[in-house]
């Protein structure tokens, strides 16, 4: 039911988000004379700081429209290229003349433990210049029917191999953070298959592959809970009227609760810098309500659950911030 009062909650203050940014429009005019007051400015910063908090923020876009080779600015265009219910594979092809060859095939396996693909905005355009990249977009699991069937580990597993099939020979794998887990055990089980379309490279950056080594505050209630408090607790069913109605999942408010929660006073802080700002002031707080922006988008998607008994699943899920291990790779 917590799910469901969150959503009737968030409905609720659909009008009175609405009046507070009419309200802050007004009180921030430079035309109103209260805007030049500590009133007005205080009346503003408060007004802003309630719509931020009740708004619900969309997924953002890559926008990575061009990229530089050398001396050359060409363009890019994003494009899906594999598609399936619980992910599609997002290709950037970039313009290049045939006379250059063949760039180094890259899959980025992005994190999908409460995150959206373009976390990951900055690899992608730092590599666009050398490689040509590919990075897995996986879907909001709210917004994916009953109908469609369960997505657990080895459904995860699956969906990597294909998609290296998909591409080719030689295609090099990065997992960042929470698929490192899973891309090892694809990696695995096409080697043993003795595949020929086996990843040319696998890099696994920051991924939880032995949470004993380095254990942080999240590995620790991971050991002090049972799977089954954590299915009691956070595992929840998608409300009406969501496509994926009655699907279990992790939601994605608690996980910003849970993120914000582990560096607390930091966020209450910026957040009074934003309450509190001056007129002067509010051009450098820019950075700061951006930074909060940021952090509301990328944990704005609902988690499926990992395993169909919410097993194994479930506890990467609460292991996958853990960041427990260097970056790895294997030839």
């Amino acid at each position: 039911m917590f799910y469901q009062l969150y959503e009737l909650n968030h409905a609720a203050m659909a009008p009175f988000r609405a009046a507070a940014d009419i309200m802050r429009f007004a009180y921030a005019n430079p035309l109103n004379p209260f805007s030049h007051t500590p009133f007005g400015r205080t009346m503003a910063a408060s007004l802003e700081m309630f719509e931020r908090t009740t708004r619900r923020y969309g997924k953002p876009e890559f926008g990575l429209k061009q990229t530089t080779i050398g001396d050359r600015t060409v363009s890019v265009r994003e494009e899906v290229v594999w598609s399936r219910p619980f992910c599609n594979l997002l290709h950037f092809a970039r313009s290049v003349p045939a006379a250059r060859g063949n760039d180094p095939r890259i899959l980025i396996v992005a994190p999908m433990s409460g995150h959206y693909a373009t976390l990951l905005r900055g690899t992608v355009e730092a590599l666009l210049p050398s490689a040509d990249i590919y990075i897995t977009d996986w879907i909001d699991a709210r917004m994916v029917p009953m109908t469609e069937g369960t997505f657990d580990f080895d459904d995860y597993v699956d969906y990597v191999i294909e998609m290296l099939h998909f591409l080719g020979h030689d295609t090099h794998v990065i997992a960042v953070c929470q698929p490192s887990v899973p891309v090892l055990a694809a990696a695995a089980v096409m080697e043993e298959a003795r595949d020929p379309l086996s990843p040319a490279s696998m890099t696994l950056m920051g991924g939880p592959i032995d949470t004993r080594i380095n254990p942080t505050a999240v590995n620790k209630l991971a050991q002090e809970r049972s799977l089954q408090w954590f299915s009691d607790n956070v595992i929840m069913n998608v409300p009406w009227p969501q496509p994926g109605f009655m699907r279990p999942v992790y939601p994605g408010f608690l996980q910003l609760s849970g993120f914000m929660s582990m560096n607390l006073d930091r966020h209450l802080r910026r957040a009074q810098g934003i309450l509190h700002a001056s007129r002067e002031e509010r051009r450098r707080a820019g950075k700061t309500s951006r930074f909060l922006r940021r952090i509301s988008r990328r944990y704005g998607s609902d988690r499926r659950i990992l395993s169909a008994d919410g097993g194994g699943g479930l506890h990467q899920a609460f292991t996958a911030e853990g960041r427990t291990d260097a970056s790895r790779q294997t030839r």
